[in-house]
């Protein structure tokens, strides 16, 4: 399975039916997390305009106005014609250092994400551990673990951390549980942008993503959650002494 495959497997499972009354914010606000968080990475094509809007529950029209949003924040580019469609060109920035003072004032907001996310992802392990893994989802995990592995600079490897997370929630096949990893990563990619690069914590995460997504592979519930809590841990303890 190549990226632009673990791609649409991951939009099908991302992406949402919208809810409430305000389909058009619903509309940017699903597909631009997406983006951030690398599901669609720079460069590969969004699904077809008619796909997106059933996947979503919106109407084309709507649909097209959420699209045209996120050209104006120059996240993607549409060509029109045969061969035509819309492509991500949203460039994923290197965190930046020190931006915890732009974050003041979620600070109550992001230390609950942490508090969430140390319930949520162990629990998604377990249950991905638990079910019987599919050929598809094997190499959906094998492939976007290697991604993190191989990503070119600080940027590229925030996205495919996200994605890589977000490929575990999908193996549950729970719709919730789904949302709320993507709730968790984007909360989370927010707060990695604002420290800096570490490579002592990268070796360490990429050991822990390798025995998670191995417990997971194994059928090792037990094993998988206890793996995704140290995990949880250790990155918590990282930005709640970095970001105060």
């Amino acid at each position: 399975m190549n990226l632009a495959r673990a791609s649409d497997q991951l939009g099908d499972v991302v992406l949402r039916p919208v809810r409430g009354h305000h389909a058009f914010e619903g509309c940017v606000e699903q597909l631009a997390t997406a983006i951030r968080l690398g599901v669609f990475p720079n460069g590969s094509a969004l699904p077809t305009e008619r796909d997106l809007a059933e996947r979503m529950g919106v109407s084309r029209a709507t649909l097209r106005e959420a699209i045209a949003a996120l050209r104006q924040a120059d996240m993607v580019r549409t060509t029109r014609g045969r061969g035509g469609g819309t492509v991500v060109s949203y460039r994923p920035q290197a965190p930046v250092g020190d931006g915890s003072a732009g974050l003041a004032d979620r600070k109550e907001q992001l230390l609950d994400c942490l508090t969430f996310r140390r319930v949520v992802e162990p629990g998604a392990c377990h249950v991905a551990a638990s079910r019987g893994i599919s050929a598809s989802d094997r190499m959906l995990l094998t492939t976007s673990l290697a991604a993190v592995d191989e990503a070119v600079d600080s940027a590229v490897h925030r996205q495919a951390d996200s994605r890589l997370h977000l490929a575990i929630a999908s193996v549950t096949a729970s719709p919730m549980t789904i949302r709320s990893v993507t709730e968790v990563q984007s909360c989370l990619h927010d707060m990695l942008q604002a420290i800096p690069v570490l490579d002592v914590n990268i070796e360490h995460s990429s050991h822990q993503h390798r025995a998670i997504v191995k417990a997971i592979l194994d059928g090792e519930p037990t094993r998988a959650r206890r793996a995704m809590e140290q995990h949880c841990d250790d990155t918590a303890a990282l930005l709640r002494g970095l970001l105060g």
